[in-house]
Order: C-alpha cells, then structure tokens, then sequence
C-alpha cells in the first residue's frame, strides 16, 4: 500500500478526492490482470528454496503470478533425523504430511492486548508425533519446528495471506534450518 502524498494529504484536509472511482479502476486493473493468472502450476514451474526453515518446493506463492490470492503453500522436505527452522508467524498454519514420520514441537503464545501487545511463550514446548497421512494444526504466533525420525519425510504447509494484508505481516525466523546455507 503506498503512502499518501503531499496532493491527497491536502484533498484529505477537506478538498475533493477521488478515492471511490480510483477503486473502481484499480477493480478493473485487477480483474483483467487477474484473467492472465496461472490457474494450473505444473510441478516443473513450482521453485525450490533453501530457505532458513529448509528445503522447501513452492506450490502456491504471492509471487508466483497465480490465480490465488489467500493462501501460500509449499511442500517441505526433511532428511531422516533433520529438524527444520524453527519459527512463528502470525498466521496460523496447516500441515499436511504427505510421507515419513517424525514430530512438531511447539511453543504456545500467551499475549495481551493492551496499548501494545505483550508477547510471552512457554519455555516447555509441546510435543505432537505425526506419521504420513496426518494433519497437524499451528495456531497463531506459535513458535514450532518439524523433526524428521528415521525417515525421510515429506509435507504440506499452508498459511494464510489475509492477516498479512491486514496489516500483520510478522514472520519471526528464531533458529535456521541446520541444512540452509546463508549467502
């Protein structure tokens, strides 16, 4: 979203703006942009990263000019005994193990909401073993990390873009993937 400028500050101060029929071209921008989008993504066009929570294979991005808007999603994969980063963002996640076994570790958020919010996590994580076939749930702001066991394992992960787009874009990176290579 760009800032106001010095013109629309001073319309602001009570002169005439045009914010409803600027919505209404940028509406018909969208839409016609929108016709162009990716709606099938073949798994040659989906990129891999070495990111800092791991090896990862993007199914769904914001930057991946898709016809989706809501969600992001990549596959992740762990070597046998491999922990992924660990990290918290505040949109919730979903997990959908596709093969292997091995285990989340989370660490719950307590917070308040008071003139600024005040954030404090449990110093003992919670443990939850999964296996190929399950579903794991990450609510927000909760601090986790996957843990591969004696096999490869392979999964889902899914969050949200619309608490990003309104106005909590917070990503917290707490520990590197031991597998990720910084430039």
């Amino acid at each position: 979203m760009k800032a106001i400028d010095d013109a629309d500050r001073a319309r602001l101060m009570g002169k005439e703006v045009n914010f409803y029929a600027d919505a209404l071209k940028a509406s018909e921008e969208f839409r016609a942009d929108y016709a162009t989008r990716l709606r099938v993504i073949k798994s040659e066009e989906m990129p891999w990263e070495n990111s800092p929570d791991g090896l990862i294979k993007h199914i769904i991005n914001e930057r991946m000019d898709t016809a989706e808007h809501c969600v992001d999603a990549y596959m992740q994969f762990l070597k046998p005994n491999e922990a992924s980063g660990k990290h918290r963002h505040l949109s919730e996640e979903l997990v959908f193990v596709l093969e292997g076994e091995g285990y989340d570790l989370h660490w719950d958020v307590k917070f308040e909401c008071l003139e600024t919010f005040e954030w404090e996590w449990d110093e003992e994580p919670k443990r939850y073993d999964w296996k190929s076939g399950d579903f794991v749930y990450i609510p927000p702001y909760c601090a986790h990390q996957h843990f591969a066991k004696d096999s490869e394992c392979r999964f889902i992960c899914i969050t949200s873009r619309i608490v990003k787009a309104m106005g909590f874009d917070w990503h917290d990176q707490l520990e590197n993937a031991a597998s990720y290579l910084a430039d």
